[in-house]
């Protein structure tokens, strides 16, 4: 017969287990054209010290989708790709604030808080179609406006950044 004491010793290695081990996995090298870069503060860089995507990267990573209305187009668009949040972890990203860098050189500073908080999605597709750069494409960092609110303002309005080449993490 077992003991209480031998039971609770016995399971306790497997209740103890962290849910991760905060070990950070290496992130893939890019096969195709290189269509983001991250830098600045990261963890787990794939070229020298830097986290550099191309699309099939980007769409390994797991798809989120949601339609919303937005200031810049005059019916809701739906809106796919992974978010914010998870190509932060996949680059092992340690900052508190995000430089969004665009195609024409727009930078618009984002609080890392507002991956946690919100559902915010770099966009890869519009309407299930790939986005072309004349239609803010190929990645458009995006906010669910109507499913939230408290967004629907030029505070968040501005934190999207679209044709965007480039995240610095600071």
């Amino acid at each position: 017969m077992i003991d209480l004491s031998r039971r609770l010793c016995l399971r306790t290695p497997l209740l103890a287990l962290p849910l991760f081990s905060g070990a950070a996995r290496a992130l893939d090298a890019p096969s195709g054209a290189i269509v983001l870069t991250v830098s600045g503060k990261l963890r787990t860089p794939n070229q020298g010290e830097r986290a550099v995507f191309d699309m099939a990267m980007l769409e390994k990573l797991p798809q989120h989708s949601f339609s919303t209305k937005t200031p810049w187009y005059g019916e809701p668009r739906k809106f796919t790709g992974p978010l914010l949040r998870d190509l932060l972890a996949a680059a092992g990203a340690e900052g508190k604030q995000l430089k969004a860098v665009a195609l024409n050189d727009y930078k618009v500073d984002i609080p890392v808080e507002d991956t946690k908080s919100y559902d915010v999605v770099l966009a890869r597709l519009m309407d299930d179609k790939p986005m072309a750069v004349r239609d803010k494409g190929p990645l458009f960092i995006i906010y669910p406006f109507d499913a939230r609110p408290e967004l629907r303002n030029t505070i968040y309005y501005s934190r999207c950044a679209w044709q965007l080449k480039a995240i610095e993490v600071q």
